[in-house]
């Protein structure tokens, strides 16, 4: 489905900084979900009478901003792209902006950083990173918090961070995970990911895109939501004129490992007010 630009309804500047409606975030740690052991491996240690073990769970940071209140509140996961988190966020000098917007509209934010205790600087060339088991560790985290209702949680990514989102959403048979069955995502936001699957999921998922990206090809996700069966919960929105990144503010447009990134001011407004109108509806009630 596609909708031409709404009107801003509110300004930007308004989320840019904590106000009265959330606290400042705090630094958490976590551990990333362990990936479950398959028929394979056990075959192998079998025939090998070796044993078996669980691999460690990597521990990573987060930052968690939480609304005013004593909650109980709707929660989001949020993920980075594959330029990781702004140093000053990381630092604990500046709120992620989508962290401070979510709190204020009533929802807890962990923003996960896969990166710092990785010592990974980017994966725009390619590197790997678990990102998926990333966000189920967050979302174990969250659903042990008594200010979280641990059946409303929400998973928001960007760029890699909406690839892993997508494939969180993703309609599969199996799980992928140790205790995966414990928690579920309820929701998935998507901003300009690349679309890969063939738009079938199992719960609500919104994607925002714009029709000038280079970088993740919004005639992909058009394609793979034209293929979604027809009581697919996939809503797809582009938006003319936007570019790669559209709802990061920034002075002038650049050049990022060969993509163009640009802010577009009226996307950015468009995008946000559909996503607060989306998880009002999936996660509020």
């Amino acid at each position: 489905m596609m909708r031409p630009l709404r009107p801003a309804t509110f300004a930007l500047i308004s989320v840019l900084a904590i106000g009265g409606g959330a606290h400042a975030a705090d630094r958490v740690q976590f551990e990333s979900a362990r990936y479950q052991i398959g028929p394979l491996q056990r075959r192998l240690a079998l025939e090998r009478h070796e044993p078996l073990f669980p691999t460690p769970a990597s521990v990573i940071t987060g930052f968690l901003t939480k609304p005013e209140g004593p909650g109980p509140f709707p929660a989001l996961v949020h993920l980075h792209g594959c330029g990781g988190l702004p140093a000053a966020v990381r630092s604990g000098l500046q709120d992620h902006f989508w962290a401070t917007r979510l709190a204020m509209w009533g929802y807890v934010a962990l923003v996960v950083d896969s990166f710092t205790s990785r010592g990974i600087g980017s994966t725009c060339s390619g590197e790997l990173a678990p990102r998926v088991a990333d966000a189920y560790g967050a979302l174990a985290y969250l659903a042990r918090q008594s200010f979280v209702y641990a059946d409303r949680i929400g998973v928001i990514g960007f760029s890699a961070g909406g690839i892993a989102a997508l494939s969180i959403a993703e309609t599969r048979d199996f799980d992928l995970f140790e205790n995966e069955t414990e928690h579920h995502f309820k929701a998935a936001v998507a901003y300009y990911p690349a679309c890969f699957s063939d738009g079938n999921v199992s719960m609500p998922t919104l994607i925002l895109i714009g029709d000038r990206d280079d970088w993740t090809s919004p005639a992909a996700c058009k394609a793979s939501v034209a293929r979604r069966r027809p009581d697919s919960l996939v809503t797809l929105i582009v938006y003319a004129g936007a570019y790669h990144s559209f709802d990061v503010p920034r002075p002038q447009g650049q050049s990022y490992f060969g993509h163009w990134l640009e802010y577009n001011e009226a996307a950015a407004n468009a995008a946000s007010a559909e996503t607060q109108r989306f998880l009002a509806e999936k996660l509020a009630r």
